[in-house]
């Protein structure tokens, strides 16, 4: 449908100098965030200055459109969603403006990332405090909007506390500062004629009289709640004892419905100890766990975290969380993380005998182990991946957050707890039960399938029961998450009507039109309406090629992504996901974009093929397919067969072009061309014939093409002098001589059948067909599925126990173990031939685990190694077995190199749109760490596309890991 606004929006475009969209797409994409809530905004605007976001103010005065501010949109209450224009500041806003060590305080634009801020700071001793799950992506602007807390705030307090001074635009655009006045400048800015004096008067003419801070105090949460965010924080705002006011309190925690923030500065903390130790207190039952969290509190403890048992389930299905739950034993019901921190490793002893002696005394927990160093981390992580985890709930019933958030004071905690668990029984709910424990405070969700009207009624009976439950014990319905849509409807309930008509006046005298985010905290939209879904709608019956059973159907696999947005993290907080949104910064390049358009499609496209549609082609059009979403999405959305799927359904309708199939049938070309190496890499080497190819095809001018082996793998097998027998083999192995190594990376494939053979292994070659992989990067999916049963029926009676399958191309060996199980019509022999299917560097590893390897077969000479996984490997396995390969030659010093993507991912590398952005991805990382080495440092890449890309962007050769362990042979 033609937006009616969009000629008024086409002329607010040209006046911008950042961005602004009102397509279907990006609205779409913003509709969402990490609630339960979906609205289409009007129109999505990226500001890149103060005047545009002047100018935004002024188009939504003048023509009655609210403004919605964005940061990382991982609201959980709906803060970010609705139906005027979504500012997203999460792209320019991003500079650190200044640092005042000596003062201890910093000054950022709204949108830098918390966890890149505090690696900015930690240089100076210093650090931002208030620590979310969501530290690697959320941004200060929506930690200051939100009032966010985490889990450190029982040490350093929460966003308000740190908060000192805000560079603000108001509703008549007008700029503000806000920061600390004492009364005489308090009372001197009541009398300004200008909206900023307004304010002043409004708040000066509402919270003076002693009365109405009475009635503030005794209806509001009880003050020694630190984490409380129920409506704006008047109960905090007067003056202090010394006469100073500071507007920045009540800024905090508006979730952006007073002024919109241009500029923050914080107050900072010097680093905590270095020495850390942990006690991870094991219970039977939840009761027991809170009950002793009052207990802990009363020792000097950093951290109080608690995970339950739903959540600690969900980690033995996350391929990225499975390493991190070892600490666990046995089967709890619910865990205390209790972090202690020392000045030296002996005093956090003392601390953490002293905590333990307490707990046993209790007799409440049946195991206490003690975490240090790495395992510290690890159990933090897991911890912070609880919200995402949720959305690994297979089916409709998911954890709603409606009364997630609510704080009580921490000797009401054991009590609250009790009775609201009695409450969950009488909806025979049995919630989940996670988070900040020691702030009395934990995420408390019922699970629900708000697909269904039913559930929808019991989404606010829930809700409207807990926050009478919350009032009797006089705390608070938010503690850090905010109010949003879900629970603003509540705040009358929770501080009394006539402390409600003081936040409306406020709001009025900031906003007089409402363009400010309307419909949270005030005047609040329904917490039942404007959902992800309809309810009792007729759940679409989608067909695949793949088999999304495991997820129970393809609609629900992207149903998965509730928005958590661990997509945006950032290349120096590790990992892979997701390369392209590191790239360009944009939204619609996460992993969350592209499970969300494809939802939207699916759910209310009226077409046959729901497939389709040209957005959905736009916005997997920069998917690299790598897998990471699959392993390190908490949710473990597996966006490369989402990617796939559609390839194959939108080629249905709109044909497959030539480029797609000139690199899909890549092996049937290098077949036909290894008749005529010399001819073919003459073609592909000359400057003129190669410039034709690749002009022919629309590839990269700057790309290399690759060159054929003079002899096929095939062929070379037949031609290698094995090893004399010298008695019975170790093991037969079974060699998948994958398309790539066959034509392209043939001296690969000897040096791997040469390496085995002289370490005693019988490796033995038959016939099979291509892997599949270029037909499922392609999205031809009947092609990838003949490939993979035919495969099955070739190792489905060879390979074993006993013969294992073993492979050379991770992108390759490693489909019989990932897609092949959603392809074969015979799942049983597929799964079967997965379990005994390696990496080559994989079985290696287990070798040497047997004693059957090393390091006395290989050389004593001295080299440095650095190397990068193939993403598929780190998605799918680990880089642990390629480090140990390598690491086999007892002089041998060898580096991960933590390069997350290289970039060029198959035949996407190539495309001539692609280059630049895969050249791009290359140079966060990768690049740089491969130019820094000396020449003397070996560099490894498992992967032929990435040795490509590495030799393309630094011109080094990078050598297989097999290589450089056959040339260490004695």
């Amino acid at each position: 449908m033609q937006n009616p606004r969009a000629s008024l929006l086409a002329k607010l475009k040209t006046q911008l100098s950042g961005e602004l969209y009102y397509d279907e797409l990006m609205k779409i994409i913003y509709a969402t965030d990490a609630s339960v809530y979906r609205m289409k905004p009007l129109a999505v605007a990226l500001p890149k200055t103060k005047s545009d976001l002047k100018l935004l103010i002024k188009f939504a005065q003048k023509h009655s459109v609210s403004l919605i501010p964005r940061a990382a949109g991982t609201s959980l209450a709906g803060q970010c969603v609705g139906d005027g224009i979504v500012v997203d500041i999460s792209k320019y806003f991003t500079k650190i403006l200044n640092i005042d060590e000596a003062n201890q305080t910093v000054t950022v634009q709204p949108g830098v990332v918390r966890d890149e801020l505090n690696n900015y700071l930690k240089p100076f001793g210093l650090f931002f405090g208030p620590n979310t799950s969501t530290s690697n992506r959320c941004m200060i602007g929506g930690m200051v909007g939100n009032n966010s807390s985490g889990t450190t705030s029982i040490k350093y307090g929460v966003t308000r506390d740190k908060v000192l001074e805000l560079h603000t635009i108001l509703s008549d655009g007008s700029e503000v500062v806000f920061s600390e006045i004492n009364e005489q400048m308090f009372k001197e800015k009541t009398t300004h004629d200008t909206l900023e004096g307004h304010i002043y008067n409004t708040v000066y003419s509402e919270l003076s009289s002693a009365s109405v801070r009475h009635q503030i105090a005794s209806q509001f949460p009880k003050s020694e709640i630190h984490r409380r965010n129920t409506g704006y924080a008047i109960d905090g705002l007067w003056p202090s004892e010394n006469g100073s006011f500071n507007m920045c309190k009540l800024l905090s925690g508006s979730e952006g419905t007073l002024a919109f923030t241009t500029q923050i500065t914080l107050k900072l903390d010097v680093l905590p100890p270095n020495d850390s130790m942990m006690v991870a207190a094991h219970f039977t039952s939840i009761q027991n766990c809170m009950d002793a969290v009052e207990l802990v509190m009363e020792h000097d403890l950093f951290t109080c975290e608690m995970m339950d048992k739903t959540i600690l389930d969900l980690t033995k299905h996350n391929k990225q969380q499975q390493k991190n739950r070892q600490f666990i034993n046995g089967d709890p019901e619910a865990i205390l993380m209790c972090e202690i921190r020392g000045e030296n490793r002996e005093d956090a002893s003392l601390k953490v005998a002293e905590l333990i002696k307490s707990i046993k005394d209790s007799n409440l927990s049946f195991s206490l182990p003690i975490l240090v160093g790495k395992e510290i981390n690890q159990a933090l992580e897991l911890r912070k991946a609880g919200l995402g985890l949720l959305g690994n709930m297979i089916g409709d019933e998911k954890t709603a957050a409606c009364i997630e958030d609510t704080a009580v004071a921490l000797s009401d905690l054991s009590n609250y707890i009790r009775d609201f668990s009695s409450l969950m029984e009488t909806y025979n709910q049995k919630p989940v039960y996670y988070a900040h424990a020691g702030a009395g405070e934990l995420h408390l969700r019922p699970i629900l399938n708000l697909k269904k009207k039913a559930d929808v009624v019991l989404f606010r009976k829930i809700t409207t029961d807990v926050a009478h439950l919350v009032k009797r014990y006089q705390g608070s319905m938010s503690g850090e998450h905010g109010d949003g849509i879900v629970r603003s409807e509540f705040i009358p309930l929770m501080i009394g009507d006539e402390n409600y008509d003081i936040l409306r006046r406020i709001k009025t005298a900031f906003d007089p039109d409402n363009i400010f985010n309307p419909g949270k905290i005030v005047d609040a939209l329904p917490m039942d309406e404007s959902l992800r879904y309809e309810a009792d709608r007729e759940e679409p019956d989608i067909e695949t090629v793949l088999d999304f059973s495991d997820s129970l159907g393809i609609l629900r696999e992207a149903e998965k992504c509730n928005g958590s947005g661990d997509c945006r993290k950032l290349p120096e907080f590790g990992g892979t996901m997701c390369p392209s949104y590191r790239a360009t910064k944009d939204e619609k390049d996460t992993t969350r974009a592209r499970a969300n358009a494809l939802r939207e499609f699916l759910t209310h496209s009226d077409k046959v093929n729901k497939f389709n549609h040209e957005e959905l082609k736009d916005v997997f059009d920069l998917c690299l397919s790598c897998k990471a979403c699959a392993s390190e999405c908490p949710s473990s959305v597996d966006v490369a067969s989402l990617k796939a799927e559609f390839q194959y359904h939108y080629q249905q309708a709109n044909g497959v072009s030539l480029r797609t199939k000139l690199f899909a049938y890549n092996n049937r070309l290098n077949t036909f061309g290894s008749r005529f190496v010399w001819f073919a890499n003459f073609m592909f080497s000359n400057s003129l014939t190669s410039s034709w190819i690749k002009k022919s095809f629309k590839i990269a001018e700057k790309r290399s093409l690759p060159l054929l082996s003079t002899k096929s793998l095939y062929k070379a097998h037949k031609s290698i002098n094995k090893q004399l027998d010298s008695g019975k083999k170790i093991k037969v192995i079974y060699l998948f001589n994958d398309e790539f190594t066959n034509y392209l990376d043939t001296s690969i494939g000897v040096d791997a059948i040469t390496l085995l053979e002289a370490l005693n292994y019988e490796v033995k070659l038959v016939q099979h067909f291509e892997s599949g992989r270029s037909f499922l990067s392609k999205g031809l999916l009947l092609q990838a599925k003949s490939a993979a049963n035919k495969n099955v029926s070739v190792f489905k009676d060879l390979v074993s126990n006993e013969t294992p399958l073993i492979g050379i191309e991770p992108s390759a060996i490693l489909s019989f173990k990932d897609e092949y199980l959603k392809l074969a019509d015979n799942k049983v022999s597929a799964k079967e031939i997965a379990n005994h299917t390696y990496l080559i560097e994989e079985f290696i590893q287990h070798e040497i685990q047997l004693g059957n390897i090393t390091s006395e077969q290989f050389t004593s000479e001295e080299k440095t190694i650095k190397f990068h996984g193939h993403c598929h490997q780190k998605a799918l396995l680990n880089q642990s077995s390629s480090f140990d390969v390598l690491n086999l030659p007892k002089n041998y010093k060898v580096t991960i190199i933590p390069s997350g993507c290289c970039g060029m991912a198959g035949s996407f590398g190539y495309e001539k749109e692609h280059y630049e952005l895969s050249m791009q991805i290359g140079e966060q990382t990768l690049f740089p760490a491969v130019r820094n080495a000396n020449e003397d440092v070996l560099i490894s890449a498992n992967g032929t596309s990435c040795r490509h890309q590495i030799k393309d962007g630094t011109d080094r050769e990078a050598l297989h890991p097999i290589t450089i362990l056959r040339q260490a042979l004695i």
